[in-house]
């Protein structure tokens, strides 16, 4: 089964980010994708900001990049830039951490002055980890995508067309996995 990885770098328990992140895995795993969320966030913070690459967790969210054949890498942009919390995990991986891999970049911010941040801030970093294929992306206003009271995410209706089309060419860029016959 093809696996998708969402690294997300939000700092905040009330993140869009992870709203968006969220809306897509499951987006995707209703589509059969074996889909999981790593919030950055959730890393142990002494290990993570002292490049502590043997550390359990951090060693287990590295094999997780590495065992994927697609990445959602998922990012505030405030200063004009991807999370600094994104950045420190980012510098963790290895050069070639991305490579043969797909990957999807999502964007939220409070304001359009950020809407280039995918292509000049953060697609050059992924295309230095080895990218095989960085699709388009998708950018969102943060009060284009909401909380639901009871859990999970509402993506505004003039948005959603355009975050489901960049799902789907993120799975139709996705490398095909081919199985062998025992």
């Amino acid at each position: 089964m093809t696996q998708i990885l969402a690294v997300s770098g939000h700092v905040s328990d009330r993140s869009h980010t992870a709203l968006l992140v969220e809306y897509a895995i499951d987006r995707l795993s209703a589509n059969g994708f074996d889909a999981a969320h790593l919030a950055v966030r959730d890393l142990p913070a002494e290990e993570l900001l002292r490049g502590r690459v043997e550390a359990p967790e951090i060693s287990a969210a590295i094999d997780a990049v590495a065992l994927a054949d697609g990445v959602i890498v998922a990012t505030p942009v405030r200063q004009a830039s991807y999370s600094g919390l994104l950045k420190t995990f980012l510098d963790l991986l290895p050069r070639s951490a991305l490579a043969g891999k797909t990957v999807l970049p999502l964007v939220t911010s409070a304001t359009v002055a950020h809407l280039l941040a995918i292509d000049y801030a953060l697609r050059p970093v992924l295309a230095a980890l080895g990218a095989r294929h960085v699709v388009a992306g998708c950018f969102l206003l943060d009060r284009d995508v909401e909380r639901l009271p009871r859990g999970g995410a509402r993506v505004r209706p003039e948005c959603r067309a355009h975050l489901a089309d960049v799902v789907d060419d993120f799975v139709d860029a996705l490398p095909v996995r081919t199985t062998v016959p025992a």
